[in-house]
């Protein structure tokens, strides 16, 4: 048996119904879908996205990821995304493996595999990679270990590590050598990522973003969006539209109320972007997917769904 196919199997016979899955393994989750789905918001923290069977198209900003078996997504940043499975049905579910990038792990490997040390422009925020055997292997394998749930402790270490070195080695590894290296652009932008997250309500302060950065206005503002596919106010402008939508959903807020939560004035203003986001007004968005049994657990800060 194949790797891929005894990954479909595992996952198959490890996911009940539709959804993420979480497992025994620390840092590892399964997604199933037996149906396509409507685009939904998510932000998508440092992970590894393994599709064995179907497709999911990914957009940040005005950038578009499809992915399936034969490419894997990695997130090197913390990204607002729109993310739809695009391929699946009852006799073939989407079906994939999401493991959490851990930062020591990978700081470990590349000080011990060192590469050119360029500190040029960063990498995307997200990235594709072709899915190798050899990684499709180190996969299957740490799977396998949710039908030896005594063996994890001891085993999936050393699969996760195996895992990551193959990140590393692939394609997409300079990417992965600059999530850990704190003098890098991608490092740089990370650090006012993650205040910006934690200071969405409020008015974009780009000067004290770049200072957290360690870059003038200008070389921010550029790399900003060459990680993140969208300015910082865009990026922001996301954040608050996701979180809006998850309060009217799951806390049933009105649309004014929402809007004045996640840090907007102006309720018209408000609707004009919640409406170029999802393609709807607000209050009619909501109780769609109020309808559609949008779960609370689906909220946008929950982010490991990520695959």
């Amino acid at each position: 048996m194949d790797s891929l196919h005894k990954l479909v199997q595992i996952i198959g016979r490890h996911t009940s119904g539709d959804g993420i899955q979480p497992t025994p393994i620390a840092g590892v989750s399964l997604v199933r879908s037996a149906t396509p789905t409507v685009p939904m918001p998510v932000v998508y923290e440092p992970t590894l996205c393994l599709i064995v069977q179907g497709r999911k198209r990914v957009t940040a900003g005005t950038t578009t990821y499809v992915y399936d078996a034969a490419n894997y997504l990695v997130a090197s940043v913390d990204v607002p995304v729109m993310g739809a499975v695009i391929e699946a049905s009852e006799e073939r579910p989407y079906l994939c493996l999401v493991l959490d990038l851990d930062m020591t792990v990978l700081s470990d490997l590349v000080l011990r595999y060192p590469a050119d040390a360029k500190n040029g422009a960063p990498a995307a925020g997200i990235q594709l990679g072709e899915t190798t055997p050899e990684l499709l292997d180190a996969a299957a394998r740490l799977a396998s270990l949710l039908d030896a749930p005594g063996d994890i402790a001891e085993l999936a270490p050393l699969t996760v590590r195996e895992i990551l070195y193959r990140l590393l080695i692939g394609s997409g590894g300079a990417m992965v050598r600059q999530m850990v290296r704190a003098d890098s652009r991608l490092s740089q932008i990370a650090k006012a990522i993650v205040w910006l997250r934690s200071h969405y309500t409020e008015a974009c302060r780009i000067d004290a973003m770049a200072d957290i950065a360690g870059m003038s206005r200008s070389t921010f503002h550029a790399h900003f969006k060459a990680v993140t596919a969208m300015s910082p106010l865009e990026f922001r402008t996301h954040l608050r539209l996701q979180e809006a939508r998850r309060l009217m959903v799951a806390e049933a807020l009105d649309a004014a109320g929402a809007g004045y939560r996640v840090g907007y004035e102006s309720p018209s203003q408000f609707s004009r972007d919640y409406t170029r986001l999802f393609g709807l007004p607000p209050a009619r968005d909501a109780s769609r997917l109020r309808g559609n049994a949008w779960a609370p657990s689906d909220k946008p800060e929950s982010i490991r769904e990520s695959a």
